[in-house]
């Protein structure tokens, strides 16, 4: 006698004409973006650790250094939105996969969301608005290219 299980997803309609099927789109997105998040993580891994003098040599001023540069910021950005992104996409299936109340589903989802937005923008916003020369260091510890306040 065997049994038959359901699976935990629930029917999807088909898309019909002139829609945009989101979860066609979502999947496509999870392989590319999984592929450009290996090359920039490797990247990143590369020139942090294996070039220079390792892991010893990470200290603020290696940071303020490369966030001294466009190049930088972009790199963190860009590696940053993709995997909050890539994990959030990730966390949504599985709460459409296991989360079977529909008002459990949509809080999941809404804070889901909401943390994602929120983590995006903070770390945007601390790549491009770093400052190295900020006049709360002490005049002590400030870096030697910032100017004396």
């Amino acid at each position: 006698m065997s049994a038959i299980i359901d699976s935990p997803r629930q029917p999807q309609q088909r898309a019909s004409k002139g829609r945009v099927n989101w979860e066609k789109w979502g999947w496509i997105y999870m392989r590319a973006s999984g592929v450009l998040l290996i090359i920039l993580i490797f990247g990143h891994l590369f020139v942090n650790l294996v070039q220079g003098d390792g892991i010893k040599a990470i200290d603020f001023a290696f940071v303020a250094g490369k966030y001294a540069s466009p190049f930088w910021q972009v790199w963190d950005v860009v590696m940053l939105w993709l995997a909050m992104i890539h994990g959030s996409n990730g966390m949504r299936t599985i709460v459409n996969d296991y989360a079977s109340n529909p008002l459990v589903r949509r809080i999941l989802l809404g804070a889901l969301f909401v943390a994602a937005v929120v983590l995006i923008v903070l770390g945007t916003l601390v790549v491009f608005t770093f400052d190295p020369c900020s006049t709360l260091i002490p005049a002590d510890q400030a870096l030697s290219f910032c100017p004396a306040p």
